[in-house]
């Protein structure tokens, strides 16, 4: 997610993000590792949602996150943006939530 962040600010700054979402609708699975862990600008916010637009119905999506579901609202801190992103998250996803110790713990 930090790396996809820093993209979306460069690509803006340099003009080249609709370049860039268009390329990401060429990929068959986007994974956004470590979501919510840092607050998101607006740019990302919208550039998410056209990106999330874009791939619904049509391919994947994997999102990790250890910030519960039930908060994920509140951390897009926009509420009209919060339910655009959502809708399209929820609207037909499968959710798995793991439980037990860190893998990257070792015995």
């Amino acid at each position: 997610m930090n790396r996809f962040c820093e993209l979306i600010a460069v690509a803006k700054l340099d003009g080249t993000l609709i370049k860039w979402i268009n390329r990401l609708q060429k990929a068959k699975l986007i994974i956004l590792d470590d979501f919510g862990l840092q607050p998101i600008t607006h740019q990302v916010k919208i550039t998410l949602l056209q990106i999330l637009e874009d791939r619904y119905g049509r391919s994947s999506i994997i999102i990790c996150s250890q910030l519960p579901k039930q908060k994920w609202y509140d951390y897009f801190d926009e509420p009209t943006l919060a339910d655009a992103i959502l809708d399209r998250i929820t609207a037909n996803c499968t959710s798995i939530q793991l439980k037990g110790d860190s893998l990257r713990k070792r015995s």
